[in-house]
């Protein structure tokens, strides 16, 4: 069974979500179907339609769950060291063409959000920070073109 890495807080997150699923979502459904059974004709309810639609669903997302749970490998970036980007590095960029300044943090596949600066590590920018160091520009295949950035930080927080 292959280890999927991710850090300590993306495996809380993903427990929190199947706990949720399990204790809350789960019963909810099953108290929708039986309300919508006591309706009548199956064949034409939607509410019973869109109730099985949702626990198939759920149940889904709960044997992902579990099997993403039982085969995280935990980093902690907090553990780790050196000026290379690696799983789990906080690494701030500048974009050469815009001169903005962005920061992300590299993550397992699962707990990727870009909305908390979070990037996958199978995503093209994080494979072609990987092994570079503070300085070092990378060029990053984009739609619009090639974006090239440069190192300004390496960070394990």
């Amino acid at each position: 069974m292959q280890k999927t890495p991710m850090t300590g807080n993306g495996l809380l997150l993903l427990e929190d979500e199947l706990r949720k699923l399990k204790s809350e979502e789960r019963p909810a459904v099953i108290r929708a179907i039986a309300e919508a059974r006591s309706h009548g004709d199956l064949s034409e309810n939607a509410e019973y339609h869109a109730a099985r639609e949702r626990q198939s669903f759920i149940e889904g997302r709960i044997l992902e769950l579990e099997e993403l749970v039982s085969t995280a490998e935990v980093i902690e970036p907090s553990s780790l060291s050196g000026s290379q980007v690696k799983f789990g590095a906080t690494v701030c960029l500048v974009d050469e063409d815009t001169d903005k300044e962005i920061t992300y943090q590299i993550v397992g596949l699962h707990e990727a959000d870009i909305k908390q600066s979070k990037i996958s590590i199978s995503s093209p920018l994080a494979k072609s920070l990987i092994g570079k160091q503070e300085g070092d520009t990378v060029s990053v295949p984009a739609p619009g073109g090639d974006r090239t950035y440069e190192i300004l930080s390496v960070k394990f927080i």
